[in-house]
């Protein structure tokens, strides 16, 4: 006899059948695995994870079902057999929702000589083979290969087989292609010549990345449609990055994709575990209410590509909890359908069942916070490659101080963002948000006038939303100050000096300067701010002789502005964020999280206390709130696999209780136990006595 969450359940194949599928197992099949692989180990994997829904191969570079469209590779081993349908049946009878896998990246021989424009060409006029198996031939993501041919093989899985969905793997294509036909139809559309370079200051470029934009559209639009004309329940999903929300129009994405999948598997080289939460915060700063899943590798994510290896049980396990603590699905992919390394099963099966005993809790309960960080994603989508790194450093170092502060927190889209939005929060922070448009710069001024605040960082408004230089920041003015000289470094050696008691300047007292930042910016403060920090004007960093102070602190280095109706601004017109992301200095974590404090004006409604390294989340209703608790700490938990989890001792949970509310109950979840409280002073604090890998606190109100 099957548990209870083994038995089947009646499969919904609604509109709406997405929202119970909410733990999901993808098995990417390789070619011979129709002959090596055995279909009843993956239906007893799918119960042991307990996972309600499956994304399985089905087509597109290798068909694993007899496929009839013509240039179709099928599986040379697939013989009589039909591995896909195999599957599809085998979940469908335990109760699950399926989703087939198409890849359509790459095609064999036969198909590039029947149809050499289908296959993608570099700047040189080479036709491209595939960088890593150079016996086939990278496609042309935007070519009658992905808008006529791949919509025969949609219809087909959708016609034949009984599935929810068609997930797409690699659709967007690789960079710029030059065949003939992108030369043109880019020409057309925009009258450049396809850009040479990825520069932020080439029009061509820029002007590539909104024509992209716009093709790939349409191809979400038109295979959705194909799917929706056989079976209206069905939907085309495509595969995403956090950053795919910078590259997509957004109306396309909310009409289309019911839900998201975040294609961000595992950590490579320095990366710390809460990337993976912070991919559920992009997605939902974007879209608040749709549902998010993180597809998690059984294999480390390395750039050396093991991906048929298994990686450590602690560190899977960090990645999908991080990722379930702020709100995002969990989904667990293998490689290779043969399993010849088991010690993955146990651990995911934890996490998933982790995850489904606080499931009942946390869908009923919305992620809330009073600070959140604006994602610049008007600015990011002008960057590829190492200059999107360079330009995102600002923010991650912004978020890595509030992990270390305990700061639950939440991300919004400048794309996105509606006065309602913003309302939302108390503090939003703007780590270097450098292109915004006047509308965005007009929401933003309006909310500070409506009693919120703001941290604002670097060279934030100085470019409009096109990537054009202003003559001014357009935030110049809510800020209080006048720009006199614009950003001038890489500099070395810098300092800032700390100018008298402020809010700002707190920790810091036995010390005169710390250190400042590499590029810096001028400014000339207006009479009604404070200036808690002051430039020390630049000196030599060798000969060693040489290193010391010539002139006085001059030039506001930090900003603090109190406006009216209760609205305060902090601006630090250098690369804090940038340098702390980079070096890691403790005296820039705690000005930021001091400018958060002061800008929030108040003790934060929700404070963790106690030795450890925590990615703090918080859910609430009408009823109650939960408090999410994902121990980070760890020696590898900025490079993994992580080799073993550290427990970390007691932790205090400080809530303040709502207007005309009491505390009704206290639990800890994850322990199964009833929580030690103290009351008082209008707030409520929990006792939790350690915590291993994650814990939720569960308050509820009377």
């Amino acid at each position: 006899m099957l548990d209870a969450h083994e038995r089947p359940t009646a499969v919904r194949r609604s509109r709406d059948w997405y929202a119970s599928a909410t733990r999901w197992t993808q098995l990417t099949l390789a070619e011979n695995d129709p002959v090596a692989f055995d279909p009843a180990v993956w239906l007893d994997i799918f119960k042991r994870t307990r996972s309600n829904a499956t994304c399985l191969s089905a087509g597109g570079y290798i068909a694993y079902y007899p496929s009839k469209v013509p240039l179709h590779y099928v599986s040379t081993y697939i013989g009589d057999s039909d591995p896909f349908g195999t599957l599809v049946d085998g979940a469908r009878r335990l109760g699950m929702h399926v989703m087939a896998r198409v890849d359509p990246h790459a095609i064999h021989q036969d198909a590039a000589d029947a149809h050499p424009e289908w296959v993608a060409v570099d700047k040189d006029g080479n036709k491209r083979r595939h960088w890593s198996y150079p016996g086939i031939w990278v496609t042309c993501a935007y070519s009658d290969y992905n808008f006529k041919f791949m919509p025969q093989v949609v219809e087909e899985i959708t016609a034949t087989y009984d599935i929810d969905a068609i997930f797409a793997n690699r659709w967007q294509g690789h960079g710029v292609c030059y065949c003939d036909a992108c030369r043109a139809n880019f020409k057309a559309a925009s009258g450049f010549d396809l850009p040479m370079t990825t520069s932020v200051d080439d029009p061509a470029w820029l002007a590539w990345g909104a024509w992209r934009r716009t093709v790939l559209s349409r191809l979400v639009a038109e295979w959705d449609a194909v799917m929706k004309a056989i079976k209206p329940h069905t939907s085309f999903i495509p595969n995403m990055g956090s950053i795919s929300l910078m590259e997509f129009d957004l109306d396309v994405i909310e009409k289309y994709c019911p839900f998201l999948c975040v294609d961000d598997q595992g950590r490579t080289g320095v990366e710390p575990v809460w990337m993976a939460g912070r991919n559920g915060k992009r997605i939902r700063g974007t879209f608040r209410d749709r549902p998010t899943i993180l597809i998690t590798s059984i294999g480390p994510e390395e750039r050396h590509r093991w991906k048929d290896a298994v990686t450590t049980a602690p560190e899977m396990q960090a990645w999908i909890d991080n990722g379930t603590a702020q709100g995002l699905l969990p989904w667990f992919t293998k490689f290779n359908g043969v399993v010849s390394d088991q010690r993955w099963i146990g651990p995911v099966a934890e996490s998933f069942a982790r995850y489904a005993d606080l499931e009942p809790i946390l869908s009923a309960t919305a992620p809330s916070a009073e600070i959140a960080i604006l994602d610049p994603t008007t600015t990011l989508r002008h960057h590829d490659g190492e200059s999107r790194k360079t330009a995102e450093a600002h923010d991650l170092g912004v978020y890595q101080a509030l992990i270390e502060a305990r700061l639950p927190f939440e991300m919004v889209s400048d794309q996105a963002m509606t006065p309602r939005d913003l309302d939302r929060f108390k503090v939003v922070i703007l780590a270097n948000s450098t292109c915004l448009s006047d509308a965005q710069a007009r929401m933003l001024t309006d909310y500070v006038a409506r009693g919120g605040a703001m941290v604002v960082g670097y060279e934030t408004g100085t470019r409009t939303e096109d990537n054009a230089p202003r003559s001014a920041p357009v935030l110049a003015d809510l800020l209080g100050v006048r720009v006199t000289s614009p950003a001038r470094g890489p500099v070395k050696n810098s300092y800032v000096a700390i100018a008298g008691d402020h809010p700002l300047t707190h920790g810091f007292e036995d010390a005169t300067r710390i250190i400042g930042g590499t590029h810096l910016i001028a400014v000339e403060p207006t009479e009604d701010v404070e200036t808690p920090f002051l430039y020390i004007p630049d000196f030599p960093d060798l000969p060693m002789e040489e290193v010391y102070p010539r002139e006085k602190p001059e030039g506001a280095a930090v900003i603090a502005r109190r406006h009216p109706n209760g609205g305060r601004t902090v601006f630090i017109p250098w690369n804090v964020g940038q340098v702390f992301w980079d070096v890691l200095a403790a005296d820039h974590a705690r000005l930021i999280t001091n400018a958060v404090h002061w800008a929030l004006g108040k003790e934060p409604d929700v404070r963790v206390a106690g030795r450890a390294v925590l990615d703090v989340a918080v859910r609430s209703n009408d009823e109650g709130l939960v408090v999410l608790l994902h121990n980070l700490t760890n020696p590898m938990m900025m490079k993994g696999p992580i080799r073993e989890t550290f427990p970390v001792g007691e932790q205090e949970v400080s809530v303040a209780v709502p207007a005309g509310k009491r505390l009704r109950a206290a639990r800890l979840l994850v322990a199964g136990v009833d929580a030690a409280v103290r009351e008082g002073e209008g707030r409520v604090a929990v006792a939790v006595p350690g915590v291993e890998t994650l814990e939720a606190v569960h308050l509820t109100w009377a």
